[in-house]
């Protein structure tokens, strides 16, 4: 069988609401999941945020980057309306990058419990520097908890030339 029905969708409150609010505060709270279809299967499903923002804890100054986010479903998704409204509330919010990017893995593993997933962020340079954290997760106990730390082991060992920016 293909295709869902609206019952199936009874928990996504954010899709094809035309009434959408957008919070300029972080908050988790707006993130949906839904029932992956293909639980027998292991496969990467991947965001990619180019228009990321946040701010410098200290000056309040805006920071941009391009957030990826790939990650291996086990029983839930995440919505992608509602991980887009979940990241555009970063808008106000003053974090370091190393946290933010952090902060969006810990929210994404409470809400779906993943089987893998990382999370990296490329900021754009501010004061002749950027900051690229990367961060990722792998179910303890499993051979998704090696793939991690295999990546993380063998995570940007081909760094790109700093003119493509």
């Amino acid at each position: 069988m293909t295709g869902r029905k609206d019952e199936d969708l009874t928990d996504l409150s954010l899709l094809g609401n035309q009434g959408t609010s957008y919070s300029f505060e972080y908050n988790k709270n707006v993130l949906e999941t839904f029932d992956n279809q293909h639980p027998d299967r292991d496969y990467f499903v991947k965001f990619n945020c180019p228009e990321f923002t946040t701010l410098c804890p200290k000056t309040g100054q805006p920071d941009f980057a391009t957030v990826y986010i790939s990650y291996i479903p086990d029983v839930k998704m995440v919505e992608s309306k509602s991980l887009k409204l979940y990241l555009f509330s970063f808008r106000n919010h003053g974090d370091f990058h190393e946290d933010s990017v952090n902060t969006i893995m810990n929210d994404l593993i409470q809400l779906m419990d993943p089987r893998y997933i990382e999370v990296w962020g490329k900021f754009t340079p501010r004061g002749g520097i950027s900051i690229d954290p990367f961060c990722n997760y792998g179910k303890p106990g499993t051979k998704f908890e090696q793939m991690a730390e295999h990546r993380l082991m063998n995570h940007d060992l081909y760094p790109e030339k700093v003119d493509n920016r």
